[in-house]
Formats: C-alpha cells, structure tokens, sequence
C-alpha cells in the first residue's frame, strides 16, 4: 500500500484536533486508556448516564496540554449523545480573551453557546437575560455606535431599546447579542474591565436567570423529546494564561478556587478543562472543597515503566499512532508489517516514541517536522536526531539553574511538590506525569535527560 507523502504530512499536524464523530478522524484514534491507568471518559460518563442523569453534576478535567483532552471530551460527547443526552461543546478560547478571563466572561459564554444550541426549540424569551445584556450595552457601547445597528433587543423592564444586531431569520437571538458583546470586549482590555464591573456584582442574578430561562426550560423541552439530559463541555479554560489579576490574585486560582463554587451552580452537567498547575498549587486542597470531586488527570502515555524498563504497551501504542497517520485505513497488524517502507527501522520509529515522552503533540510535532525535512520516504534515523538535538537545545535556553535542580530532584525521587518552581516545571512541559493502577509517577522530558546538565 503506497503511502502519499504530503497526505502523511497533513494528518501529522500536531495542531489538529481528532474529530471523532466524522469518519475520516476516527481512522486515526488510538485508545490509549490502557496504559493510562483508567479510562477517565467511560468513569464519567458513567457518573453521568447512570448514577446522576436527573442530578446537575460539576466535573474538572486536566492535564498537559497537548495531551489529548480535547479528542477525549469529544469521545465523551459521542458516547453522551449516543446515550440520549444533548451535549453542547466548545472551545471557550474562542470566546474568551485567555489573559484576562472573568468569571461572568465565562458564564456569558455558555450562555450564549447554549442560547445557540437550543434556538430550534419554543422556550420563551429569556427576559431577565436580555435585561443583563441591555444593561452591559449600555456600558460599552456608546449612543452613536448604538444607532448605528439596524434591529433592537426588545424592551425589557422598562429600559429603553438598545439596538444590537441580534436577529436571525427574523426571530431574537440571544447568542448573536452576546457575541456582538463578546466580540467587543475580546480586542479591549478596557471594555472588558467596564463589563466585569457591571456584570461582577450581578453575577448570583446571572447564574440564576441562565438556569431559570435557559436550563431548565431546555432540559424539560429535552425530556419531552425522549432526551436524558443536557451537559455542557467548556474546554481549553487550561489554556489561561499564568498571570496575575489587577489586584495580584493569580488568574486561575481566582477562577477555580474563589469562583469554584460559583463555577458548579449551573443546573446541568458542566465539565470544565483546569490549568494542571493547580493540581501543585498550595490552594489546590481549597478548590477540592468547592466541587463535589478532584479533579480528573489524564496523564501521558508512558514509553517506560518507573524503573526505567521499556513499557511495551505503551511503546506499541505510541507505534500505532505514528503509522496510523501513514496508514489510517490499515490493521495494527498490517501497519506494523509496512513499517519499513515508512521508517528507516523499527529503531528510529521507537526513538521517536521514546522521546515524545508520550505526549501526543510532541510526537506529531517531531513526526510532522521529520517528513518535512527528509521529503520522502522512508524517514532516516538522521535526521530525526538532528531534530531532537535543536528541540533539546531550544528548551536548554529557558531553563535556570534552579530549574535544572529541580530537574535533578525529579529526576531522582520520580515526584514532584507543591510550591512554585514544581508548577514552572509542569506548565513548561519539562516534567511528565504517568500512571498506572498501581503507582502515579513523574519524569523529567526525556529530550532534557541527554543535555548535558542532567546526563
């Protein structure tokens, strides 16, 4: 079976989440829930479907970024709607100015991504909702770009109308007005501290006037339909950026910690993505108490056992992701057979596995930069270790001397702590987290373990 090079190039993009309700993605998922230690999406969906289908239920999710969190909550949603509940997912980086996200920033976007998701359905117009969103127009619009707009968000509570462009095939959107809001204050810090300020202390009304004009109504509509239920998947909040708010609270445990409980007050199941640096962080036994469960680690897939034994599991399924992406249509087994028309050996496929660390993106990202060099196949051990000396040497620049003894505890003692310098390692994908059901255990980025500074 003769394999494209430039199709085989374009299904190693390291940026490309798999879509596992389309055919053509789903040739290219691995189940890597073996040799993680759990199958975290069957436990929760489980929770779910089963044991609370009638019960809102709050669930955090984590991990490394890149490692697969968002191909594992579309898996989710597909086994969730094939269990009759109406899931609604999105990218909250697509609403959400990441180095300054508020929690009623967060709230307005599931507000408006639900709004969008149940437009079909005959649920009355949510009045006070409207109201907010008049209000905060008001704020950030001024009255000559409100004349500008051509069709009004009907009058509410006596405010005077306040023209938005929020009308979709003649009928009032919600989610249109809430973008309109969104995309305003996404581009301007200083509308976005103007909107926090009005919608900060009205936040309780908020949670309350999404549940009551927009949950509930949806889920008894959903009922009446045959549906189970309705869940909510936010991902990419673990992509906020690392920094401090105005008054020097850093951005996620503000989130997570002083908003948690504010967080899990919607009436539906949320599932919400979280910074894996808060699972080191000192207020990490603070937001354990402000959801009903810690939060869930997906860790990576390990190469190596925690004595430094190969983990042969781990290794071939680590194999069969890199020939999948040649060979999508192919058996495991058949795969493997080809293997060499694709690699130079088995041994220069290993040595890519092996020092992705298992870590799904850093694997494409090295697959995908070994086609582009070497142009045709098979691909020559050579060149993937020229490329490995530049990504160690491009990390090497960024680490202190702190960090490298930091590097050399873990290193040593397969753990790491909770203070700030074991966060920097974990945020900077320096040090790995993996499990099995018998031990969690943590090593340094093998392209780290061969600079010269640990070897």
């Amino acid at each position: 079976m003769a394999v494209d090079i430039r199709t085989f190039y374009r299904a190693a993009n390291p940026t490309k989440t798999i879509g596992l309700s389309t055919p053509e993605d789903r040739r290219y998922y691995i189940d890597f829930s073996e040799v993680r230690g759990a199958d975290l999406i069957q436990e929760l969906k489980t929770k779910i479907s089963f044991f609370c289908p009638d019960d809102p239920t709050c669930t955090l999710f984590t991990g490394y970024i890149g490692c697969g969190k968002s191909t594992e909550l579309l898996r989710l949603q597909l086994e969730l709607q094939a269990e009759r509940f109406h899931v609604v997912y999105f990218e909250s980086s697509e609403d959400l100015e990441m180095a300054d996200v508020d929690i009623s920033d967060v709230f307005l976007a599931i507000a408006r991504r639900l709004s969008q998701s149940l437009e079909e359905m005959t649920i009355p117009l949510p009045q006070r909702l409207m109201g907010l969103l008049q209000g905060a127009t008001k704020v950030l619009f001024s009255e000559v770009e409100i004349e500008q707009f051509k069709v009004g968000i009907p009058s509410v509570a006596g405010l005077p109308e306040i023209k938005l462009s929020t009308k979709k095939e003649g009928k009032f959107s919600l989610a249109l007005g809430i973008a309109e809001v969104n995309a305003r204050v996404k581009r301007d810090p200083r509308l976005r501290e103007q909107l926090n300020q009005y919608l900060g202390p009205r936040t309780p009304q908020l949670i309350e006037a999404i549940n009551t004009e927009l949950i509930q109504p949806a889920i008894a509509q959903l009922k009446k339909q045959g549906k189970a239920g309705l869940v909510v998947i936010v991902d990419n909040l673990d992509r906020i950026i690392q920094r401090n708010k105005s008054w020097g609270r850093p951005q996620a445990e503000y989130l997570f910690v002083d908003r948690g409980a504010d967080l899990s007050k919607l009436a539906c199941h949320l599932v919400y993505t979280m910074p894996l640096a808060l699972k080191f962080s000192n207020e990490y036994g603070n937001l354990t108490q402000r959801f009903d469960a810690e939060p869930l680690v997906l860790p990576m897939i390990p190469p190596c056992y925690k004595d430094g034994r190969e983990h042969e599991q781990g290794m071939a399924l680590l194999r069969q992701m890199a020939l999948a992406r040649a060979l999508p249509d192919a058996t495991p087994e058949d795969r493997l057979a080809q293997l060499d028309n694709i690699f130079e050996s088995q041994a220069a496929l290993d040595r890519l596995c092996r020092m992705s660390g298992g870590h799904p993106r850093d694997l494409l990202r090295f697959l995908s930069k070994w086609i582009e060099k070497g142009l045709s196949l098979p691909l020559k051990g050579e060149i993937l270790e020229k490329i490995i000396r530049e990504s160690r040497n491009e990390l090497r620049m960024t680490i202190s001397d702190a960090e490298w003894e930091l590097l050399r505890q873990v290193q040593q003692r397969k753990k790491v702590s909770d203070d700030q310098g074991y966060q920097t390692l974990i945020r900077s994908r320096w040090v790995f987290e993996y499990r099995n059901q018998e031990e969690w255990w943590f090593e340094v980025n093998p392209l780290l373990t061969e600079a010269p500074e640990l070897s």
